[in-house]
């Protein structure tokens, strides 16, 4: 008798103790937690930065949600959207750019559904209005060229070719500085928990 085969595995289990389905992923499996301790330990980059530590998506995306708030009247529900605009990445890691133009466009239907899983776990909406995402597309090129420049190795004449010219933000406006994971972890969890309560200013 030919022996069965087993579909392979799918699903990863969380610290939380939450098991994220890649495939269909749950909403009522997603936690704050588990997003802000994997963010926290995913490199941007590769990890092919300056520092004594890892410059983590969690910090890009506190980065991300301050630029956001400088360059723009952003309501808070538009701040929660950047702060979590790669939070997909807490399960799939930091893809960077060259490594997708080589595999294709597969990844970005898991990505999809991470998104829309972790906006509606959130209440928010599960794709990205079109001018809330130009909005965020740009406060992450913006960030993209400090840390190109900054951590990266990038000459300024190179980083503005990929990325364009940080236009409204100087460097003094901004945290680039290379933190321990659990720092940051603390530090995007603060911050999530901040923006929920301007978004929510009667819960609790």
């Amino acid at each position: 008798m030919p022996a069965i085969e087993k579909a392979p595995r799918a699903w990863q289990r969380m610290l939380s103790g939450r098991r994220l389905d890649l495939l269909d992923p749950s909403p009522l499996d997603v936690e704050i937690s588990d997003i802000a301790q994997g963010l926290a330990r995913v490199a941007r980059w590769n990890g092919q930065t300056r520092g004594d530590h890892a410059f983590s998506v969690a910090q890009h995306s506190l980065m991300v949600e301050a630029i956001v708030g400088r360059i723009s009247a952003a309501s808070p529900e538009t701040l929660q959207l950047a702060l979590l605009h790669d939070a997909p990445e807490y399960v799939i890691g930091d893809m960077i750019s060259p490594f997708k133009s080589v595999v294709g466009g597969g990844y970005k239907t898991v990505e999809a559904r991470l998104e829309a899983a972790i906006h509606i776990r959130f209440g928010l909406p599960p794709v990205l209005p079109k001018n809330i995402k130009a909005l965020i597309k740009r406060a992450d090129r913006i960030a993209a060229y400090f840390e190109a420049t900054e951590l990266a190795g990038f000459e300024d004449k190179e980083a503005r070719a990929f990325f364009g010219p940080p236009r409204g933000i100087s460097r003094d406006m901004i945290d680039i500085s290379p933190r321990p994971a659990a720092e940051v972890e603390k530090i995007f969890l603060r911050r999530f928990e901040a923006i929920e309560a301007l978004r929510q200013p009667g819960k609790g």
